[in-house]
């Protein structure tokens, strides 16, 4: 089976590859986590660590976006681990953004249904059970599940419909976070930003290991390269712009909600976004619920990114026979991995089942592979340039051997953040569960794909 990217339709233009993108970083963690980040590192500090891990985010971007132009083909880190590093290693590092993907699509589908509780406290109806001390009702989880029901069929209908979907969440998104800014900047009070840093090193390399799983997103570009309508080169450009206006908007998030609330404020709210919002409005709860309905959209900029990112990378996987072959079928119609985004829809929508903490599970395990895959690209972009010099790339990175150096330190130093004994450790059962259960699923996938294909698959990415 080869890696027939023909059959893509090419219909992106350079504002729905931005959306796809921006959309993806932005989404729906400000608005339910800001508080902690400013809790957790001080104001100043939560700054320091969005830009810190802004700036990694970009090393590791020069390095995708040089080989998202040279190599546009769907899958981006299978093609470009697999080019350069082999089989094995392309299977590691793409399952490994895969659970990246996955984690952020089922972090929404949980997502969703806490919002509405926040703006219809009592639609929550008919007790299950209860998992980490959080209650489980059935109105609860069939929001979280109708939702992903439909996300999935807008994703399988066709990536132009998503894309639409995008452009309208995201210019949501960018007027209602203007408003709470502005609304900051006039009404906020700069005694309130105090503590400017909390818990020191501690506190800021706290924050600073859940910047990847916020900034994950851009790479969502290379997965749809094929369906791109714009010159190559565009590409990297695009992909550079999208994380640097995430890094401008995490911090003036960061700062507007610090201006319109004290610490003790923060402390006590139990969504502090949508309770700044209100603050700098005069204490207006329908300010607050605007900007809930933003977040609302921030959600559906996030699932549908990585719906789109996730399904192409599974496509691309099935598609070399790392993945069992029905994974590897596109829609006659639509043009779209249809089976790969069924099996997405079908993993995420029992998320709502293990309740709210899986927001924190899913966000700490997701970041950790996010780093892992990160970190094999950026050795994949050196690899190709000793390995095939003469490559075109019509996005070039100057001082590679800095940029390519740099962007993996400093992928290992937040990856070991994850581990036993560092800071931001990895907690036993939940989340390593993620992790290996993950890791074993990925065994078993493997293991059916090399039964099902009787010759071995070498895809076409030259």
């Amino acid at each position: 089976m080869s890696n027939n990217g023909d059959k893509f339709d090419k219909v992106l233009n350079k504002s729905d590859v931005f959306v796809l993108a921006f959309g993806a970083m932005i989404g729906w963690g400000w608005v339910v986590l800001s508080g902690e980040w400013i809790q957790t590192a001080g104001t100043l500090g939560a700054i320091l660590a969005f830009v810190l891990g802004g700036v990694m985010v970009l090393f590791v971007g020069q390095a995708y976006a040089e080989l998202t132009s040279a190599m546009p083909k769907c899958g981006g880190e299978q093609v470009f681990s697999y080019r350069a590093l082999g089989r094995k290693a392309s299977f590691v590092c793409t399952w490994a953004i895969i659970l990246g993907y996955i984690a952020v699509i089922a972090f929404e589908t949980v997502a969703l249904p806490t919002v509405l509780q926040y703006l219809f406290p009592n639609y929550v109806k008919g007790y299950l059970y209860s998992i980490a001390g959080f209650d489980i009702y059935a109105t609860w989880v069939l929001v979280g599940i109708v939702s992903s029901i439909i996300i999935t069929i807008i994703n399988y209908l066709g990536v132009k419909t998503a894309a639409f979907l995008q452009g309208l969440c995201t210019i949501l998104i960018t007027l209602v976070g203007l408003a709470l800014i502005g609304g900051s900047f006039v009404n906020g009070s700069t005694s309130n930003i105090q503590p400017l840093f909390n818990d020191g090193v501690g506190g800021l390399m706290a924050v600073a290991v859940m910047t990847p799983f916020m900034y994950v997103g851009f790479d969502v570009i290379p997965q749809a390269a094929e369906e791109m309508n714009i010159p190559f080169k565009k590409i990297g450009q695009i992909l550079i712009l999208s994380v640097v206006m995430a890094v401008i908007w995490y911090a003036m998030i960061i700062l507007g909600v610090s201006l319109a609330m004290d610490s003790s404020g923060i402390q006590t709210s139990s969504l502090v976004t949508a309770d700044a919002m209100a603050k700098v409005y005069n204490g207006s709860s329908f300010a607050s619920k605007i900007l809930i309905i933003g977040g609302l959209a921030g959600i559906i900029t996030s699932w549908n990114s990585f719906y789109v990112g996730g399904s192409r990378a599974i496509y691309s996987m099935a598609a070399c026979g790392m993945l069992p072959p029905f994974l590897a079928k596109l829609h006659p119609k639509y043009k779209t991995p249809c089976n790969a985004i069924i099996l997405i829809g079908v993993l995420t929508s029992l998320s709502p089942f293990l309740g709210r903490n899986m927001l924190v599970w899913l966000s700490n395990a997701g970041g950790c592979s996010i780093v892992v895959s990160y970190s094999m690209v950026c050795i994949s972009f050196l690899v190709l340039r000793k390995k095939e010099p003469n490559m075109i790339r019509p996005y070039k990175v100057k001082r590679v051997r800095f940029v390519g150096i740099v962007s993996i330190c400093m992928c290992v130093f937040l990856g070991v953040m994850y581990l036993p004994g560092a800071p931001a450790a990895l907690s036993w059962p939940y989340e390593w569960g993620i992790i290996l259960g993950w890791a074993l699923l990925g065994l078993v996938f493997y293991i059916w794909a090399e039964a099902s294909n009787t010759e071995a698959v070498e895809p076409n990415y030259n």
